[in-house]
């Protein structure tokens, strides 16, 4: 689509704050006629990669509205992609494939038409959003095969690059990610130069199971790398560890910008909003240090959920009880991106491209070693999933359940139908073990029903090992494991668990009730 303004191709588009082609934008003007020089450079363009995450099992995200979702977000993103012809590439879990594929299967044939015409890759995760360095490693390589089964089931692709959820860091991590099938991996940016000590002390960023996030003080990296390209070519070439496994590393300090962006919003603490001329600058700036060390940029790898909605937008940065929202004009804001960066002179690209574009950074096993144990991105910790009231009731029980499915597998033939039953223990326990039951901390939290769905999970879960025992003629054996406890500890915490407050929730007194 080269010389077409992807802006033009947005029907009926409304938007605003900037969100129009530019004349004059990251250094040179946007239709003048290109002397020979540039000529020369069509073909050594960097190249730029969006890669939006989808993720159906939001806090807050009610079940039932997970298709009007898929109506507001996803297909927006990939209708514009089908007008415009711009490369991305797009993350969801195995069960957010599912929910497409079970509600909106025509938003899932699109998917799939725009994977096969090579203009979306499609990216992969656990089947279930979990923490993975939360969690034993063979729970997470388990669920990253069911989510690249589900990928190929749904899809009839399957992914090479995977995305590990909220970047939640274990030095397993990359050794499950290829046990599973992977040969690349998104990796947080931020966590890996927290790992340098100058750069960390360079921040003043201290890490706090008790926090949120520490978001301003990430802005304090690329002040600090930005007359250091040793450190700027981690962002611009694949890295590899010394097990063959590709890096692709995200930053907070680019994808934030973006999606306060998207939203029109301060962030709380400017006056006004973030305007696209900042988007130009920070395109325009990383594409000069991409030509200089390297050969591209990945300026927002992020929810894909602020494309078309407000997502978690409200409640993460204001505390305010509102949850995804319809916004019509970030799917314009996304579209002035795109934009953008043509008119910055990138090229789409897809994750592949990048992979196999160049020669990777050969990392060290120390390099990787020194990141932090706990850590995840926006500068919080991966502890903090384990931290909240919701966490500390309801990992117990999973993990109590959990020692069930293992030492049932000690006893259980391989592929018998007590095999089956015990596999159905274990996916129902892996979503039991879904991140945003458990997120996100005080004064905020999950809402009911999504600690409500893990419950669930929990109680299918039990029932499943117990069918199991029975078909294996167990069923006598409690001393292995004992489904009639356990149901009253599942109810036990499900009592506690349901008489808690949720944020978000309207109270209403007796006389309104009409008691």
């Amino acid at each position: 689509m080269a010389g077409t303004s992807i802006l033009s191709a947005i029907a009926g588009s409304h938007a605003r704050d900037g969100a129009t082609r530019t004349d004059a934008v990251c250094g040179f003007s946007a239709g003048v006629e290109p002397q020979p020089n540039h000529l020369i450079q069509i073909n050594m363009k960097p190249r730029i990669l969006f890669l939006p995450h989808g993720n159906l099992q939001y806090s807050q995200l009610d079940p039932a509205r997970r298709p009007w979702v898929i109506d507001h977000s996803y297909a927006p993103l990939f209708d514009l992609v089908e007008r415009t012809g711009a490369k991305i590439g797009f993350e969801a879990s195995g069960e957010t494939l599912k929910v497409m594929a079970d509600t909106r299967p025509k938003v899932l044939a699109q998917l799939k038409a725009l994977m096969d015409a090579g203009l979306v890759e499609g990216v992969g995760s656990p089947y279930t959003h979990i923490m993975l360095a939360n969690l034993p490693p063979e729970i997470g390589v388990a669920s990253l095969r069911d989510g690249l089964d589900a990928w190929e089931r749904y899809t009839g692709h399957r992914p090479r690059l995977g995305w590990n959820p909220e970047c939640s860091w274990a030095d397993f991590l990359p050794d499950i990610f290829q046990e599973a099938g992977f040969d690349s991996l998104v990796m947080d940016g931020d966590s890996f130069f927290l790992s340098f000590p100058e750069i960390r002390e360079a921040t003043g960023l201290d890490y706090d199971v008790r926090g949120h996030s520490n978001k301003s003080k990430l802005f304090r990296i690329e002040e600090y790398i930005q007359d250091k390209p040793q450190y700027q070519r981690y962002l611009t070439n694949v890295s590899r560890t010394p097990s063959g496994l590709n890096l692709l590393f995200r930053v907070d300090f680019f994808a934030n910008p973006m999606l306060w962006y998207l939203m029109g919003a301060t962030e709380g603490n400017r006056k006004e909003p973030v305007a696209l001329p900042e988007i130009q600058n920070l395109l325009g700036k990383w594409k000069t240090r991409a030509e200089d060390t390297g050969s591209f940029v990945i300026p927002y790898a992020e929810d894909a959920e602020y494309i078309g909605t407000s997502a978690y937008f409200y409640v993460k940065q204001f505390g305010h009880a509102r949850f995804f929202e319809e916004e019509p004009e970030s799917v314009d804001r996304f579209a002035a991106l795109l934009q953008t960066a043509l008119d910055c002179g990138y090229e789409f690209a897809t994750p592949s491209e990048l992979i196999d574009g160049g020669e990777p950074i050969q990392l060290e096993e120390k390099q990787i070693r020194m990141i932090e144990r706990g850590s995840a991105w926006h500068g919080g910790t991966a502890r903090a999933w384990l931290n909240t009231p919701h966490a500390r009731i309801l990992d117990p029980v999973c993990h109590a359940v959990f020692l069930g499915v293992q030492r049932l597998q000690d006893v259980v033939t391989p592929g018998s139908e007590a095999a089956g039953y015990l596999d159905a223990a274990r996916r129902e326990l892996t979503s039991a073990y879904v991140s945003d039951s458990r997120w996100p901390p005080a004064p905020t939290s999950p809402g009911r029903f999504n600690v409500r769905e893990s419950i669930e999970d929990l109680k299918r879960a039990n029932a499943s090992l117990e069918k199991a025992m029975l078909a294996a003629g167990i069923g006598d054996q409690r001393s292995l494991y004992s489904p009639s406890i356990m149901k009253t500890q599942i109810l036990s915490v499900e009592d506690e668990l349901m008489s808690m407050e949720y944020f978000g929730e309207v109270k209403v007194s007796p006389v309104e009730a009409g008691v």
